[in-house]
Parts: C-alpha cells; structure tokens; sequence
C-alpha cells in the first residue's frame, strides 16, 4: 500500500473548500459544470499517466427543453419513452512521462513523453430496456475528442509550473516528448444498471445491491481501443448515479447526480479491461519517426472502494491496473490517489463533488452539496 501523507491530504480537502461556491444558481435548470483534477503526486509517485484536467457542461436534459427531442429519442429508443438526452462539452488536458523524470537523456525502455490538449463533444442518452425479463436502466455516450498531442499541448510548461509551486522535482526529459500531430478520437459506451435488489434492513432504511456493466469502444490516432467492465455495489440510494465521471480512457459515468434530497452511500468493486490497438502514448508519433516502447495488448483494472453522499460526500477507493509497457513492471501496478472536483449546478442549489477515479489507487475524496 502507498502511504500518504496527512499534510497533502488536508491540502487537497483544503482546496475543495476553498473552491466551493457560496451563491446560489438561478432558478432555472442550467445543467452541469465539472471540474476534474487527477495527479499521482500526492501517493509520492510521478509516472506514466501523471496528470490530467478536464472542464465540461452536460446540459439538463433535452426532453422538456426542445420541442423535437421527444420525436427524436422516441424513434431511436422506441422500447423506452421516457428516455432523455444530454450534450455536452468538455476542455481537457492530460499528461504522461516516464517513471524517471531526472534523466535529460532519451529513456529506451520506458514510456515517451508526452501531452494531449483537447477539446470536446458529447451526447448522452439515459433510457430503460428490458433484457432477459428484466428492466435495466442504461446510459448510452457518443463523444468526439480532438486536439493536438506534442509541444503545443503544453504539458511540459503545465508541469514544470506544478512541479516549481509544490517543491516536486523538475521534470528534465520533456526535450524528448513526441512530435506536435492532430489527434482525433471517437468514444461510444454504454452502460447498464441492474434493478435494485433489497438485501437487508438497517436503521436507515432497505439496504440494496445493484451492479453497473459498461462496453465500449474508442477510434482515432490517438487512441483505438475496445473496453468492458462491471461492477457490483452494495447499499442505498444506488439510482443517483451511474458511477463517477473521470478523465478517459477509463469508463466515466455521467458528470449529473442526483441524491434526491436523501442519503446516498455504497461500496463498490469491480473489475474491467482495456484491450488495445493503439495507443499513440506508447506507439509514438503517427505521421513521423518518434520515441515508442513495445506495450501489453490487453490492460486490466481493479476498482473498490466506499461512497457516501450527503452533506459533505467522502469516498475511499483503492484500485491498481496490469502492466500496460510489455518490458511488464508490477503484475498488478497499483496507481496514485487522484482527486475531482465536480460542481452541478441545477435549480437553486449548487454541489460541488469530489470523486474518486475507477481505476486509480488509494483515493479519498470529498463531496461537497451545498
């Protein structure tokens, strides 16, 4: 287990305090604004994937807003009436260095440099479907990812700046990051949540079991990549949510949650997989002669961990993925915590949330629901 420190932890609570809103919304539903924020360096590691930032909107649904949306969902999803749609949009940020940062010189057998600035477009559809005699909700997403991977992703002058602030050591092999190229990425995935199954009674009420699979896929330049996964959770008010929303490639749930006015907590675990045709972090460069490693084919992670939401939300998950590099490493390498801060702004309140990534290791995080 990676231990962390107490001070960094209190830091990183700290900030989600010092960023939660104090005004309220307006009356009318506006959707909502997420901020995602994940780094290793609070677990004392800074490798391979290290950091990623990511804003998005997802708008309210489009049912009661756009005359034409209910013909339109109605004809594409004719087994659900009720179904609903969301588009958003979403400015992101991601890096990846090798496990060591010191080194000025080429490292051969570890992964390149690199960044990958983007911005992007979203469609998500949550409707119900009857499968095997039972009615599962669903969460269908279609998003476009396009940007530019290289030195005008500006992941070199982003950590550095990071790096200067917090006292971490300076990054000195950026000089050796891949080339500047266009990248583009197609993301569909669905997702499908089981019927509450009541397991017990306590004190606050029926106690539940429910479980979330996914499968998807991923195409462009950046990356080409098939996923799956499911996870099984246990306790009440499992209906808010579809799980956590987090930075790709890993499964994301829709930024939206909605307690209800009531106590939402479960525990969770669940297990997924990547397998992969391209990644251009690994491959290299497209277009041109680049720094590449040989890497595993397939990818595999281990989510677990606990979730309450009400006022304030905490969530604790420990997790880890197989090797991605085919020099191999740790048979299951654990990754550092990573934080998110997601703000939903809808009626006349705001949240802001704190979330735990899927497949990230030793993450405690915050939600705040103001």
């Amino acid at each position: 287990m990676i231990g962390i420190p107490a001070k960094r932890v209190l830091a990183v609570l700290g900030l989600a305090i010092v960023l939660a809103p104090g005004t309220p919304a307006a009356e009318e539903e506006i959707g909502t604004f997420t901020v995602q924020f994940e780094n290793d360096r609070i677990a004392d590691t800074d490798r391979h994937y290290t950091h990623g930032t990511r804003v998005t909107w997802v708008s309210p649904g489009l049912r009661r807003h756009i005359p034409w949306a209910a013909d339109v969902l109605e004809f594409l999803y004719p087994f659900d009436t009720n179904a609903d749609a969301r588009v958003g949009i979403a400015l992101g940020q991601s890096m990846f260095t090798p496990a060591n940062i010191s080194a000025t010189g080429l490292i051969a057998d570890d992964r390149p440099y690199a960044g990958w600035l983007y911005a992007g477009l979203s469609l998500h559809v949550d409707a119900a479907q009857t499968l095997f005699g039972q009615r599962f909700d669903m969460l269908d997403t279609m998003e476009l990812d396009f940007g530019i991977v290289g030195p005008h992703s500006y992941a070199e002058e982003t950590q550095k700046m990071v790096h200067r602030i917090v006292g971490a050591p300076r990054p000195n092999g950026w000089d050796n990051q891949l080339d500047d190229e266009p990248g583009v990425v197609l993301v569909l995935e669905r997702k499908w949540r089981t019927p509450e199954l009541t397991v017990g009674d306590i004190a606050l009420g029926d106690l539940a079991l429910d479980a979330l699979s996914h499968a998807g896929v991923s195409l462009g330049n950046v990356s080409t990549e098939l996923t799956g996964g499911v996870m099984v959770r246990l306790g009440q008010g499992l209906k808010a949510d579809f799980g956590p929303p987090h930075i790709r490639p890993n499964l994301s749930g829709l930024g939206g949650f909605d307690p209800g006015g009531k106590l939402v907590w479960y525990a969770f675990a669940g297990a997924g997989g990547r397998v992969v045709g391209r990644n251009i972090f690994l491959d290299g460069n497209t277009f041109s002669s680049s720094h590449s490693v040989d890497r595993k084919v397939f990818v595999g992670g281990f989510p677990v961990g606990v979730a309450i939401a009400w006022t304030p939300r905490k969530t604790l998950t420990f997790g880890g993925v197989t090797p991605e590099l085919a020099s191999g490493g740790l048979p299951c390498r654990p990754f550092g915590p990573v934080f998110r801060f997601l703000m939903s702004v809808s009626g006349v309140s705001e949240r802001v949330f704190l979330y735990p990534g899927a497949l990230r290791a030793l993450s405690q995080t915050r939600r705040f629901i103001l």
